[in-house]
């Protein structure tokens, strides 16, 4: 596949069942070997554009951003306020998935710069991302600059899953670091 040509805008209420779609497809392909089976099965797209729905008309902090090639949305990233304001981050990264097609065209660092840049124009300073433990995506928080900085244990359905946290202290990523 040519790299594609890639819009980041703002998530609007229309844009629901793709947001769901790009979510359910990054689970499966990211966590088919890491989290039960069940878990990944109960997540079905009418429940999740519901979800996405409500968060899209939700009077919250919370932001949610697309990346868009033509029609299709490749990619999606949520963020807000910390929820562990505790660790000194601000702001937080909630999700970022890139439909698996689309790996390797700089989607995931597109949308986590947007987010920043957003967060920022927000007054936030600093930025927290929680992510599974076995999630590969680490290694993406970490050659964008973000360190490990916690673990935890969290739990979905009952079971228990490891966490770890990535934290920027100032919210510029490795490669815009470099350029400044």
């Amino acid at each position: 596949m040519d790299e594609p040509a890639i819009t980041i805008r703002q998530a609007v209420l229309a844009d629901a069942a793709q947001i769901a779609r790009v979510y359910i497809e990054s689970w499966h392909d990211t966590y088919a070997a890491i989290l039960p089976k069940q878990l990944l099965c109960a997540m079905t797209p009418r429940g999740q554009t519901a979800r996405w729905q409500a968060a899209l008309r939700a009077k919250s902090r919370e932001r949610i951003l697309v990346a868009q090639s033509g029609r299709r949305l490749v990619g999606m990233t949520s963020f807000g306020p910390s929820r562990d304001s505790d660790l000194g981050f601000d702001g937080e990264v909630y999700t970022l998935y890139v439909d698996p097609p689309y790996f390797g065209f700089g989607i995931g660092r597109a949308l986590l710069e947007a987010a920043f840049t957003n967060l920022e124009a927000k007054g936030y300073s600093s930025c927290i991302i929680w992510a599974h433990a076995k999630n590969n995506a680490r290694f993406f928080y970490e050659a964008m600059g973000g360190k490990l900085i916690a673990e935890r244990m969290a739990r979905m359905m009952g079971d228990a899953v490891p966490e770890t946290a990535f934290g920027w202290r100032k919210l510029a990523l490795a490669e815009r670091q470099h350029h400044a």
